[in-house]
């Protein structure tokens, strides 16, 4: 804790609490939904290919709305209205879950729908709050995990305490904890500020000419088999411990178990991405995440095994969202040219991992869980391999270091 006090304090007039709230909420949310959506809809009664278009939608719609948002972002200034108007809608949008079950005949339709509204909206905020941050941090980009482990804090409390919750209360009370959740999330937007910055405006040329750089080219490749490769992690976790015979309270700390992890090494980042660099960082994930895959497709009876590949979430996830933050900062910011790219150079980032990669990954892994956990999580370890072979390729030893 000690490196997280020490970054904390070197955040000077930076509204800690404010931006470490936001993302308290946000990934509260999450914690919510990725660990007990799948519980939920099997509850329902909906089956394996149901539960991942469901899964999927949610992961699909970043792949427009980012990018829609991003360059809204970047061409008006106004990230922190699109952030609050964001985080409203998807509150209005996701209350159309709680009322899915009155249309007789229509369920699945009306809950597809409302999912889709919602995940429009909400896959609006991260990343542009992701360059707001960036912005309050300016020159210390390197402190960014000291104000973002607070989302993994948010999400270890959620997941954890609905965990136990469910081995009490029914599952089907959760989308009223999400619903719940995305309020205060909207409640805390009120209370941000915006950063105003000098430079010139994004314009499409100028950030197409970033994006079409053989390393960027290359690290978005790494990023879209990295997250396809989370997909029946994402999915069908929580299905998969159930079937092993674990009660939601041991699957809400084996989740959390994973987040703590996370954040131990978010506590950390920012001594060693001056270090270590992006390219190792990113070589490091994607080869942790195959031993992690494998370890679940060959070994996932032993709870030693289950609670060690947790801890490698360390490094399959947070090293490398870590690192991919800082890979954006360094080719899109307006350091390199007079024009800020930030919002649509994350948005990018998060349309092609999270929700290309993300998208694919659950969907796949819907129609993979049929023949078995072993060929599911095999076929991730394959994706996060070729992740790996992508950064060797294409991410120079240069973009490892900070400028």
């Amino acid at each position: 804790m000690s490196n997280s006090v020490v970054a904390k304090s070197e955040l000077g007039l930076v509204p800690y609490w404010r931006l470490s709230g936001f993302y308290f909420f946000y990934f509260a949310s999450l914690g919510a939904l990725v660990p007990f959506w799948s519980l939920y809809l099997q509850a329902e009664g909906y089956g394996s290919r149901e539960i991942g278009w469901l899964s999927a939608v949610i992961l699909a719609t970043r792949i427009a709305a980012p990018n829609l948002w991003g360059w809204l972002g970047d061409y008006s200034g106004q990230r922190l209205r699109i952030i609050r108007w964001g985080a409203g809608l998807a509150a209005i949008f996701f209350s159309g879950v709680l009322f899915s079950d009155y249309a007789k005949g229509w369920q699945f339709e009306c809950l597809l729908i409302s999912v889709l509204l919602y995940s429009f909206f909400w896959n609006a905020i991260l990343a542009q709050f992701e360059v707001l941050t960036l912005h309050h941090l300016d020159d210390k980009p390197q402190l960014y995990g000291a104000v973002r482990l607070w989302g993994s804090v948010g999400f270890i409390v959620v997941v954890a305490a609905i965990g136990i919750l469910f081995d009490f209360v029914s599952v089907s009370y959760l989308p009223w904890i999400l619903f719940f959740l995305l309020l205060l999330m909207w409640l805390n937007s009120l209370f941000l500020t915006e950063v105003k910055k000098s430079c010139r405006l994004s314009h499409w040329r100028g950030f197409l000419a970033i994006a079409t750089k053989k390393p960027v080219l290359y690290f978005l490749a790494s990023a879209f088999l990295l997250q396809l490769s989370f997909g029946p992690y994402y999915t069908f976790f929580s299905v998969f411990l159930e079937r092993l015979n674990y009660s939601k309270t041991a699957i809400g700390l084996l989740w959390s178990l994973g987040v703590v992890a996370e954040i131990a090494i978010f506590m950390c980042m920012y001594k060693l991405l001056p270090v270590l660099g992006v390219r190792l960082l990113l070589l490091l994930s994607c080869a942790m995440a195959s031993f992690r895959w494998l370890l679940l497709a060959y070994c996932a009876e032993y709870s030693w095994v289950l609670i060690f590949s947790q801890c490698l979430h360390a490094f399959s996830f947070g090293t490398a969202h870590a690192a991919s933050i800082e890979f954006i900062r360094r080719y899109f910011s307006s350091q390199q040219t007079s024009i800020d790219h930030q919002g649509q150079g994350q948005s990018l980032y998060s349309s092609i991992s999270w929700g290309c990669g993300g998208a694919l990954g659950a969907v796949l892994s819907g129609y993979l869980w049929s023949a078995g956990n072993e060929a599911t999580f095999v076929y991730a370890a394959l994706a996060s391999t070729l992740a790996f072979v992508f950064v060797w390729l294409g991410v120079h030893k240069q973009d490892a270091l900070l400028s």
